[in-house]
């Protein structure tokens, strides 16, 4: 470890900070409808939007249609990607010949982008076309993160609103965070990312001669473009099969650190947006501070493992300051690929800048574990803040019976409706993690795309059916997917999309409805200290208390064998 590595952390997170209010501010403004600048210019076309959609602006939604509303949009989207990599062979812009995507791949990539997870079973460059890379996949990184922060507000409005049927219009909300949002925002960045040498052309490959007169082919493409909505929306699907660790998606170390600003900017932003719609920035800040003491804590521990090396190297006389280089960038080193882990899938993103089965088993245990608490530290663009909602409201309802007072969160009383769906929404993740992790460990099918044995190898299995539960997308790397795999991911990311996302919005509707009460002495408040260090202990103890057995057969085990010289 080195001062360096430490400054770079507070460094990142300062910038985190200093993003999330002006972000907040303006995401209010987006989604209340209220005046601003971008309004001016881009109104012309919002209106015109509805207006060929058929679409009333000043006509909200029950938590019932909302929901409707989604899952129609998602049915739409799954169509049109799926169908899109089938016929991609017979379309235009495919200047390197790309075949037609195999139907099991079709369907785990058309539900993984449309999920917002974006796991890859292929490599970006050598399956999909220019168009598939531009209409399938870069249009689902901007409408599946758009629909996660519409999600968002219509949690918050259930909370901030009084006596209310409605929590918003679920179309309105989609355009107005992809065009006044992620549009402008993702412009900005892929021009940057021109700037620093990203390729964004239609050009095919170009074959070059190399230094020992071999011949090489570079792939191209309209890569900027895509990098900037994957990470803005932590989407994470890469243009390049080794994503963030190639120099066409990540050319230098200035790049590497605005990669991780863009995935956390718009989580962070909503926890400030979820203040202000409440009428109370505090209650915003309480949530942001419980997500940055977990982001710490992660990101420190996973910076010690690496920065360490593996100690039976060490024995070998090689410098352990130069920490555990395998698997990494020797352009970041342990400290750029540590926190780019830690932010990655603190963010639901999935943007890898090194391989994660490569990190030592505690350094690839954090990973695993930001992703089995439901991804609540920041969490990805939507999905985190609402998460944290479901723990925030356990933690209250908890406070309750330790008092003896029905529960409260913002003035609402939380009441046995508001904590079956809380638990229906928790409980699907580990069941999808958990219960698809032992399927695949026991059959035939799942064993054989397994690249190692032992605790290294159940690591693999439980860490892709965690990273699609969880929407993440990352994954250890030694996995081969094969048709067993991409369709039981596939049902993994669909669980834990639309098993959360549904209850959530049933709180949302069922809160919308309640009046505010007046706080009394009595009243728990949500907005200080205490309730921080209460809702980041039920987060901790409900997820060790669910996956501390599997991580104790992976990880855990793991490293205590290499500590006695046995590797896998």
């Amino acid at each position: 470890m080195s001062i360096s590595g430490w400054v770079t952390i507070a460094a990142f997170l300062i910038c985190v900070i200093a993003m999330t209010r002006p972000l907040g501010g303006f995401l209010k403004r987006v989604l209340e409808g209220e005046r601003h600048l971008l309004g001016q210019i881009f109104g012309p076309f919002e209106r015109a939007i509805y207006r060929i959609a058929g679409v009333r602006a000043d006509e909200e939604q029950s938590w019932s249609h909302y929901a409707f509303a989604i899952i129609v949009f998602k049915i739409a989207c799954f169509v049109v990607v799926y169908g899109l990599l089938r016929l991609q062979a017979s379309l235009p812009f495919n200047p390197n010949g790309m075949g037609a995507v195999a139907p099991d791949l079709a369907y785990n990539t058309a539900i993984s982008f449309l999920t917002n997870t974006n796991w890859q079973s292929y490599g970006g460059e050598t399956t999909m076309s220019y168009l598939s890379q531009m209409l399938a996949l870069t249009v689902q990184n901007f409408v599946a993160a758009a629909a996660g922060i519409a999600i968002a507000a219509a949690v918050i409005r259930g909370f901030a609103r009084r006596s209310a049927a409605t929590i918003g219009n679920f179309w309105v909300d989609l355009v107005r965070v992809t065009l006044y949002v992620l549009l402008p925002l993702c412009v900005v960045l892929a021009g940057f990312f021109v700037f620093e040498g990203v390729p964004q052309t239609l050009l095919g490959s170009v074959t070059v001669s190399t230094l020992e007169g071999a011949h090489q082919t570079i792939a191209l493409g309209p890569v900027a473009s895509q990098e900037a909505a994957k990470l803005l929306g932590t989407n994470g699907g890469g243009f390049f099969n080794t994503n963030s660790a190639h120099p066409f998606e990540n050319p230098n170390a200035l790049t590497n650190f605005v990669q991780m600003l863009a995935i956390f900017a718009l989580g962070a932003g909503l926890t400030n947006m979820f203040g202000r719609m409440v009428g109370k920035e505090r209650q915003g800040w309480a949530i942001f501070s419980a997500m940055s003491v977990l982001f710490l804590v992660g990101a420190s521990v996973l910076y010690w493992s690496e920065a360490h090396g593996n100690p039976l190297l060490t024995s070998l006389g090689i410098d352990p300051s130069l920490g555990n280089m395998e698997g990494k960038e020797t352009r970041f080193g342990a400290i750029g690929s540590a926190l780019f882990a830690a932010v990655t899938t603190d963010a639901s993103c999935g943007a890898v800048n090194a391989m994660h089965e490569s990190f030592l088993p505690l350094g690839g245990m954090i990973p695993l574990i930001n992703m089995m608490l439901g991804e609540v530290i920041i969490g990805g663009v939507g999905a985190g803040l609402y998460g944290f909602l479901l723990f925030a409201i356990i933690s209250v309802f908890m406070a309750g019976l330790m008092v003896g007072r029905t529960p409260e969160y913002l003035g609402k009383k939380i009441e046995a409706r508001e904590i079956k769906m809380t638990m229906l929404a928790v409980l699907c993740l580990p069941l999808v993690m958990l219960g698809f992790t032992a399927l695949a460990v026991v059959l035939p099918a799942g064993l054989s795309a397994l690249s190692a044995s032992g605790p290294h190898g159940f690591t693999e299995a439980l860490y892709a059916y965690t990273s699609a539960a969880a929407n993440n997308g990352s994954a250890f790397g030694g996995l081969t997917a094969n048709p067993f795999w991409n369709i039981t991911l596939g049902l993994g990311m669909m669980i834990g999309r639309f098993f959360v996302i549904i209850p959530v919005l049933a709180i949302a509707g069922s809160m919308a409805a309640k009046k505010i009460g007046v706080p009394t002495p009595g009243t728990f408040p949500t907005d200080t200290g205490l309730f921080i260090g209460l809702v980041i202990g039920v987060i901790l103890i409900v997820g060790g208390l669910t996956f501390l057995p599997a991580l104790a057969l992976g990880p855990i085990v793991e490293h205590l064998a290499m500590l006695r010289g046995t590797l896998f």
